[in-house]
């Protein structure tokens, strides 16, 4: 694999209609999670991507490992557990906002994630492990596992990339800080967003949230500043790329997008402007329709998007 990632993903329920729940009445099955939300992305761009959960053995947990693996993503070291039920969610729709979001999660199938699930040669051999902060909040045994893998990554020289995700809903920013800061310290790409910057850090700045990362031994720090782009800097080179105008749909899911993107630049040894430029396009385009993943483009797609290469429309 060039990456590989892992944690909890969903069954996602789409709303058809606005409004309160409790006057919703259709919704629209499919899969929701930052992690595999990478993995299908980078699958797409023409990337090798592998993601690894723990998934109830129900309908619902099928379902999820079919979505991936139909993406073309490794599924091959998921785990099925009669112990647990697969994670639920549902999305909450107001015009003109982001939708809220409600898990029904707590105990799940991928809270019983733990060491003894870990394939620790699947992780020696990729080029990138992919981790959001998403993943150590869901139990004492899942944050184990994100600790022993990131040890694994460094003792190979594994690129460490790391999306801190903070979600509120899970933990309290007092029980999340010190967890992700001390996978920060270990990452070599980290990236916050501006609000999750200030949050870590108590700085607003994103030149400032970058510098104090690299200071803390990231090799390359990507502050996600939504519609305007982002702002990336090494010990050696700072840049702001533009972001893409465009009138979103859904939202979610377009940070998971912008590190697929950056983490194909980096694959393709491109330069830190470059890898923003993809992270940007893959970002915007996934807020072009509903659902969490299902707006990422394939390669040829992206540069048609970016300018780089002509449509023929008919």
């Amino acid at each position: 694999m060039e990456v590989v990632t892992f944690g909890e993903t969903m069954l996602l329920f789409n709303p058809e209609s606005n409004g309160p729940l409790r006057y919703v009445h259709n919704f629209n099955k499919s899969i929701g999670g930052a992690d595999s939300n990478v993995a299908i992305a980078l699958a797409r761009l023409g990337h090798e991507a592998g993601w690894f959960s723990k998934l109830g053995n129900d309908e619902f947990g099928r379902y999820i490992q079919n979505t991936i693996r139909g993406e073309g993503v490794d599924v091959s070291r998921v785990r099925f557990t009669n112990e647990a039920n697969t994670g639920l969610l549902f999305k909450e729709r107001f015009s003109g906002e982001n939708p809220n979001v409600y898990y029904y999660r707590k105990d799940s199938a991928a809270s019983k994630l733990s060491i003894e699930d870990l394939d620790t040669d699947y992780i020696k051999k990729t080029k990138i492990i992919h981790i959001t902060g998403i993943t150590p909040a869901l139990s004492k045994s899942v944050r184990d596992l994100v600790f022993e893998v990131l040890t694994i990554a460094k003792e190979n020289n594994v690129t460490i990339s790391f999306d801190p995700n903070i979600r509120l809903k899970l933990w309290t920013l007092e029980e999340a800080k010190p967890v992700l800061l001390e996978i920060a310290k270990m990452s070599d790409i980290i990236f916050p967003g501006k609000e999750e910057g200030e949050m870590l850090l108590g700085i607003s700045n994103e030149k400032e949230i970058a510098s104090k990362f690299i200071e803390m031994g990231c090799k390359i720090a990507s502050v996600k500043l939504g519609e305007n782009g982002c702002y990336i800097a090494d010990k050696d080179n700072e840049v702001y790329v533009e972001g893409y105008k465009v009138n979103p749909v859904d939202t979610v899911g377009a940070g998971d997008g912008f590190t697929a993107g950056f983490l194909s630049g980096i694959l393709r040894n491109l330069s830190l402007k470059e890898c923003g430029k993809l992270g940007n396009g893959v970002g915007a385009m996934a807020t072009l329709v509903q659902g969490d993943m299902e707006g990422y483009p394939y390669l040829d797609q992206l540069m048609t998007f970016m300018g780089n290469k002509k449509v023929i429309d008919r």
